[in-house]
Parts: structure tokens; C-alpha cells; sequence
């Protein structure tokens, strides 16, 4: 695998000034071509990690993401793309890092655990890979585990009308208004000694993906297109 070292990624001047020229191109396009409206964002800290939790339903969900706030975000990409050298650091400078396509779930989790230890913000679609339809998919354990671990608050986020705009499998791009409306942190309950209880992942994995329903439905409804 590529060797990137994902803390000198994040804390590099040159790779921060390369995220914010191509945040501002990228997201302005993306925004602008679709009309996107993004509701509650002060529900975004404005310092510390958190993990940002989007629907899932098109390709272009990942620069509306991005659109929630001006803060370096972090992403996961596969290793493969990092072995041209200059598209490997445009991507680290976008804020992407490495993991093994097919490698254990674990050596992933791994990763985001060490982006959000380390200070920044983290990007994970819950849902795993771009679903399709009004109904949340039933969402894998990994982001509550993750966020859990690494103590920090998981922001949920309904993304609604990207599907028209990029349905799964379209190599289209239509101009469809989309909403992004941003939900309150979520954050594990503390037992009575203060310590976070076994419970705690089972329990946040099932209040997000009950919070990303009503979220998405917003979003849709929002965009002129409910769920139905």
C-alpha cells in the first residue's frame, strides 16, 4: 500500500491551502449547479473532531458534505488511487487517506479512530455504500463504534434530492435542487461511574439511524421531493 503518513497529510501548510482552493471550486460547483441549501449549520462544532454521518444516495453527496462547513474534512479512500504520486497528494490535500480495498474492517476503523484522535473532523456514510430509495438502510456499527472510541459527537445529516441529481449507476449529472439539513451531535450517555457502557454502540447506532430518517425525510421534503 502507499505509504501516507495521515497526521504530516493533516498538518501540512502547502496541503491545507490545496484543500481550501479546491473545497471552494468543488463545493461552489457542486452548490451552485444543484441549488443547495444547507439547513442547521450550527450544529457543526466549531473546533474539536467529530464524525459527520451523511445519507447516501448519489456520488455527489461527498462535496454536498463538504458544503456544512469551511473546516478541513477527512475521507477514506482506497490505497490503489495513491500509487500515482501527484494524485496521491492532491487526494491527501483533499483531505483523503488510504485503506485497503478488501482489507479486515478492523485495519479501517483503525484509521478513523487515528483522524479523530488526532484532531480533525471525519466523514463516514453509515450506510456503507450509496443505497437507493426513501428508507434508511440498516446501518453497520462501525460509525458508532468509531466515534465511541475515539470520544467524539457524530453529527447526522439527511441529504435530500441527490439522487435525482446522480441516480446509482448514472453517469449523468442533473441539475436537481438538493438540501442538506444537519441534525444535533449525537454522543454516548455516561453510566454513573462515567464510563461509556457496552450498551453504548447498539444504543447510538440505532438513535442515528432514527435521527437520519427524520433528517433525510426533512431534506426531501425540503428539495420538493418526498419520501414516499
Amino acid at each position: 500500500m502507499a505509504e501516507v503518513n495521515t497526521h504530516m497529510a493533516g498538518q501540512s501548510a502547502a496541503s491545507r491551502v490545496m484543500y481550501t482552493l479546491m473545497r471552494t471550486l468543488v463545493v461552489s460547483l457542486a452548490v451552485g449547479y444543484t441549488r443547495t441549501r444547507v439547513v442547521g449549520k450550527h450544529n457543526i462544532p466549531s473546533e474539536g473532531p467529530f464524525l459527520l454521518c451523511p445519507i447516501h444516495r448519489s456520488n455527489i453527496d461527498t462535496p454536498l458534505a463538504a458544503a456544512v462547513t469551511r473546516r478541513r474534512l477527512r475521507f477514506m479512500g482506497k490505497d490503489s488511487l495513491w500509487k500515482v504520486k501527484p494524485i496521491g497528494w492532491i487526494l491527501s490535500a483533499l483531505g483523503a487517506f488510504p485503506v485497503t480495498r478488501g482489507s479486515a474492517d478492523r485495519e479501517a476503523l483503525k484509521r478513523c479512530i487515528n483522524v479523530l484522535q488526532e484532531g480533525e473532523p471525519l466523514v463516514l456514510f453509515p450506510e456503507g455504500t450509496r443505497q437507493s430509495g426513501p428508507l434508511v438502510q440498516p446501518l453497520f456499527d462501525g460509525a458508532a463504534y468509531v466515534a465511541v472510541k475515539a470520544g467524539v459527537p457524530i453529527i447526522p445529516v439527511g441529504i435530500g434530492g441527490s439522487e435525482g441529481v446522480m441516480p446509482k449507476g448514472s453517469k449523468m449529472i442533473y441539475p436537481r435542487k438538493c438540501v442538506v439539513v444537519v441534525g444535533e451531535p449525537i454522543r454516548a450517555s455516561l453510566d454513573e461511574e462515567g464510563r461509556v457502557p457496552r450498551s453504548a454502540v447498539k444504543d447510538i447506532t440505532a438513535q442515528l439511524s432514527a435521527d437520519l430518517q427524520r433528517l433525510y425525510d426533512e431534506a426531501q421534503r425540503l428539495a420538493g421531493t418526498p419520501n414516499s
